[in-house]
């Protein structure tokens, strides 16, 4: 919630055509970029809710997270080269995200008539004519952006512009059921994002959870997974069977 003193600057600075006494103050809407107000968005926190329009209607984002694992990832802007390669490898992926019980959502700073217009050219040059199937966030006043940190300290100062490409919005986010922020990727915008990564992000996370396990470098399902330091060697053998032990803190073992 904005404080009382922006709200405050928000009026007297709004012409005198907007602001009227006949017209409740709760009509109006104060949108503040301020960095002392910006929520701070880290591994563990509860992910910032909001209300948006999409490609597939107006939305709650917690109530659209549900009881799922949800990916949010961002663009600056549609019909942008980089992006539209994403955008496709997501949806040719969207499958195999379904089958782990994650949904997929975008953003671009551009309206709904735009990204449906972008989808038609996704579909034609990157998934073959298959359906594009998961909604992409209007975030034109770049609001999203602001709740979620997705710009660099330089690119701030432009988000009050409302025509502004902010091209440093590319940011994905792990978000787990209970709505807490799991994993936070930021990309520049001259290096595509790994989708399969992501995917294998979402196996290693969902491992870790259900196992009690940590996930070594480059782990993929299948391989080894490591004995948190936590467990004792008693506790490990009783609740995974054997273990290969290295050092007295790194033991791994399998899981299915």
């Amino acid at each position: 919630m904005l404080s009382r003193t922006i709200l405050r600057r928000s009026i007297v600075s709004a012409p005198r055509s907007i602001v009227s006494r006949s017209r409740p103050l709760q009509q109006f809407r104060f949108v503040s970029f301020s960095q002392e107000e910006q929520p701070r968005v880290r591994i563990g926190s509860t992910a910032p809710n909001f209300q948006v329009e999409t490609t597939q209607g107006p939305i709650d984002f917690h109530k659209y997270i549900g009881d799922n694992w949800t990916i949010l990832f961002s663009h600056p802007a549609d019909y942008t080269p980089v992006c539209t390669t994403e955008l496709g490898a997501f949806s040719n992926l969207k499958p195999e995200f379904d089958k782990r019980g994650v949904k997929l959502i975008g953003l671009s700073t551009e309206g709904v008539d735009s990204h449906n217009g972008w989808i038609k050219d996704i579909v034609e040059v990157e998934t073959n004519g298959k359906e594009f199937s998961f909604p992409i966030i209007a975030d034109g006043k770049k609001e999203v952006a602001y709740k979620y940190d997705m710009v660099t300290e330089e690119d701030f100062k432009n988000l009050g512009g409302e025509n502004k490409m902010i091209a440093t919005i590319r940011s994905v986010y792990i978000i787990d059921p209970s709505k807490k922020v799991r994993l936070i990727m930021t990309y520049p915008a001259s290096t595509g994002r790994n989708t399969q990564e992501v995917l294998r992000v979402i196996d290693a996370l969902q491992t870790s959870d259900k196992k009690g396990v940590a996930t070594p470098v480059d782990w993929t399902v299948g391989k080894e997974v490591i004995i948190p330091p936590t467990v004792s060697d008693e506790d490990a053998k009783a609740k995974f069977g054997d273990f290969r032990k290295v050092k007295p803190y790194l033991r791994y073992t399998k899981v299915d």
